[in-house]
């Protein structure tokens, strides 16, 4: 995989996790969770930021024309994580799940021959293991709490897990046995049943995305759109 198509996919990846982690502001369980998942979502895009720089400049772009001036037949992230909030425990399946392959795949920038990528992984490698802590932690919490909690974090689990899979397609395919490890480790101690493998859509990095980012896309980049060219 070429550096650019390595700086793309992640960088759209984290972007789309911010602006979803952002719908959350004012609607967290609790404050202090509210503040946890707005200061995850700047993490993701100043990590975006980042990465789209890089790929924008073999185009002789900006960030910013990558960010907003694209439509949905552009972007490179994975389904995963434009899908839908739905309730809190899709939200930290999602992050779950994000967070400790971007944490695998910001490993290996860091070790790479790319000396800026492998800056950029050094920085974000920390933070993506801090949001998969987050995510762990509030896993268990919901897994191994009530009734009700552990129905609706297995549910989400569930609906979620076949979007796993285009995470590892390509390049990224022998990170999927260290992934599993840590994931199923956390399901355990969540008395979680990790869901079964079979039906695997897929698509998001070939331009091929749900209905759910066009909606999303819309909102973000209105006001860009609107106003070109528009400074402080």
């Amino acid at each position: 995989m070429s550096t650019f198509d390595t700086a793309l996919e992640l960088g759209d990846d984290a972007l789309i996790a911010a602006q979803r982690l952002g719908e959350w502001c004012s609607r967290a369980p609790e404050m202090e969770e509210d503040v946890a998942l707005a200061n995850i979502a700047l993490d993701q895009l100043g990590a975006a930021r980042l990465l789209l720089a890089y790929a924008a400049e073999s185009l002789g772009k900006t960030e910013d024309d990558l960010a907003f001036l694209r439509d949905d037949r552009g972007f490179r992230n994975a389904l995963l994580v434009e899908l839908d909030n739905g309730d809190f425990a899709v939200t930290i399946g999602k992050l779950l799940f994000l967070a400790v392959y971007q944490r695998l795949r910001y490993d290996r920038l860091a070790a790479g021959d790319d000396v800026r990528l492998a800056g950029i992984g050094a920085k974000a490698r920390k933070e993506s293991a801090y949001h998969a802590e987050h995510a762990a932690l509030w896993t268990v919490r919901l897994g191994d709490g009530t009734q009700e909690s552990h129905r609706r974090m297995q549910a989400a689990l569930d609906a979620l897990w076949p979007y796993t899979h285009e995470l590892f397609e390509g390049a990224a395919a022998e990170l999927r046995d260290a992934w599993l490890a840590e994931i199923s480790a956390v399901l355990h101690e969540a008395t979680l049943t990790r869901p079964s493998d079979g039906w695997a859509p897929s698509g998001g990095r070939r331009g091929v995305h749900t209905e759910a980012l066009s909606k999303l896309l819309a909102e973000m980049q209105v006001l860009h759109r609107a106003h070109p060219g528009a400074a402080w």
